[in-house]
């Protein structure tokens, strides 16, 4: 892979002689190393991978054309000094957003003279735009969790508990071709649903519980997520009328979408149309985030976001209505933001579906 040389003209941008990546999402982006432990080193002249010896191997598979550095005795830090030395750098560029503060201050005083540059998200904004063969991976890990959707509707019973629920939908998602999953799953039902990010308990699925249903897995190294809500059993009309506004609020988003538009403009089409319904305090978070690398990735759709919606970015739109003590709706879809507005990557019916 040749993304260090965009790294490189971050270098230059910067007037920085090195930069030291230490997010594993990044390190994969530039060199396509995915190993758990190491930090990848580019300058004008080199550009090389620094792990131990657990990922020597992989990091000569994966990393083609990087000079690949195995630590010895010193550590790490002995080894970024001697690489150091060798290109004669002054200013080193470190990811303040990532490297936690003990590595930054062990680095600190390893590497006397070097002055340590802190630049914040600039690699990590490279990915924002993403390729061919990176939609072609998230697409294939949406389709995985659609497939998983559809089979799930058929296992679900009342009496199971969302636990069990929740190992199925995991399971699944392997067994279809998901290396993993992207986040752990979120299956809430009744009162349950009424938190957004709910952890699975050994509640029991009742008879008139809503049931939400988040998920996603990682294809390739790239992440899927989708949620659906439906109800066991039969709906009343105050599960009806929430489900219907949020569907309303998430088509008439999806409707919104194109490039050119604020975060924050986006969000507040959903906002409005759920506020307006007479749930204002109901609909907490944002309405969507980026995804690729990592499930949650910037820009958002959120009130707070002023970074512009551009050709090529992949979001998240799943907007909400949460009522303590009764439960929640939450649908999302995962769409590629186009030139004239959206192509959408989930495909699983959203019309409420009663079990």
């Amino acid at each position: 892979m040749d993304n260090f040389k965009r790294v490189q003209k971050i270098i230059k941008q910067l007037n920085i002689d090195a930069v030291l990546v230490s997010n594993g999402n990044n390190m994969r982006y530039v060199s396509g190393f995915a190993g758990e432990t190491g930090y990848l080193y580019i300058s004008e002249k080199h550009h090389a991978v620094i792990t131990d010896f657990r990922y020597t191997y992989q990091a000569e598979a994966e990393a083609e054309g990087y000079e690949i550095i195995t630590i010895g005795s010193g550590g790490y830090e002995e080894a970024i000094k001697e690489i150091l030395n060798r290109d004669k750098v002054k200013r080193l560029g470190f990811e303040s957003e990532d490297l936690l503060y003990s590595k930054y201050e062990h680095l600190r005083d390893a590497l006397e003279g070097v002055e340590l540059v802190p630049i914040k998200d600039e690699i990590t904004s490279l990915r924002r735009i993403k390729t061919k063969n990176e939609l072609e991976y998230i697409k294939k890990a949406e389709a995985i969790g659609d497939k998983v959707f559809t089979e799930i509707l058929t296992f679900i019973k009342p009496g199971m508990t969302e636990l069990e629920i929740a190992a199925k939908i995991e399971y699944l998602l392997k067994i279809y071709g998901g290396e993993r999953s992207s986040f752990p799953a979120i299956v809430a039902s009744g009162i349950n649903s009424s938190m957004p990010h709910a952890v699975p308990t050994h509640k029991k699925v009742e008879v008139g519980d809503f049931l939400t249903m988040d998920y996603g897995c990682v294809y390739k190294g790239y992440c899927s997520d989708m949620t659906r809500t439906i109800v066991v059993g039969k709906a009343n009309d105050k599960q009806k009328e929430i489900y219907n506004i949020v569907l309303e609020a998430q088509l008439a988003a999806l409707d919104a979408i194109k490039p050119g538009l604020k975060g924050k403009e986006i969000d507040k089409v959903a906002r409005d149309i759920i506020y307006k319904a007479g749930y204002e305090g109901c609909f907490g978070h944002g309405l969507g985030h980026s995804v690729g690398l990592f499930i949650h990735e910037n820009p958002r759709l959120s009130p707070s976001e002023e970074d512009l919606i551009e050709d090529g970015m992949v979001e998240t739109v799943e907007p909400g209505i949460y009522i303590r003590g009764f439960g929640g709706v939450r649908i999302e879809d995962l769409v590629l933001v186009t030139e004239n507005g959206h192509e959408n990557f989930t495909h699983s019916d959203k019309t409420l579906i009663e079990l």
